[in-house]
């Protein structure tokens, strides 16, 4: 049973890892490239399109199954593998369960209170000058953070087997 846990677990951060990666590489490289208006548009739709059970039950479901597992193997006696999950579950609940409500969803709750019809093109221009690049960087915290907890999920499977 604890394997199958890990390997859920494994499954849930890789998809946690490979969403914000292609976030950091495609979407807001791609989304730098237009206007303003289209930019906090585009942003807004994205944020309420994620907001979906697809999204939630790894992301959240992490927040659980990551403590459960670290527990499961801490009872079977400290190893390899308890370390590497261990390592696992503080980098995604610090890296990314953290930065993303500290730093990501209050930056995503102002943009989503914009009246972006009503602004002139010097406010969203202001905006976006605030938002876009501490945005990015945040969500670089997170790209990295679950990437390395995935690694660490694949060397504990990997020590596991052994």
């Amino acid at each position: 049973m604890n394997t199958t846990i890990l390997i859920i677990a494994t499954v849930f951060t890789g998809l946690m890892a490979g969403l914000f990666y292609a976030w950091s590489i495609s979407v807001t490289p791609g989304l730098a490239q237009v206007d303003d208006i289209h930019y906090l548009k585009a942003f807004q739709s994205m944020n309420r399109a994620i907001l979906n059970p697809a999204f939630f039950v790894p992301f959240i479901g992490l927040v659980f199954i990551l403590p459960i597992v670290s527990f499961l193997f801490y009872r079977e006696g400290i190893s390899t593998s308890f370390w590497y999950i261990l390592s696992a579950t503080l980098l995604y609940l610090f890296g990314v369960i953290a930065v993303t409500f500290m730093g990501n969803v209050p930056l995503n709750n102002l943009l989503e209170a914009l009246s972006i019809d009503t602004m002139s093109i010097d406010q969203m221009e202001s905006f976006r000058a605030a938002f876009e690049n501490k945005w990015n960087q945040l969500n670089m915290i997170r790209t990295l953070s679950s990437l390395i907890a995935l690694i660490c999920l694949i060397l504990a499977c990997i020590s596991q087997s052994k």
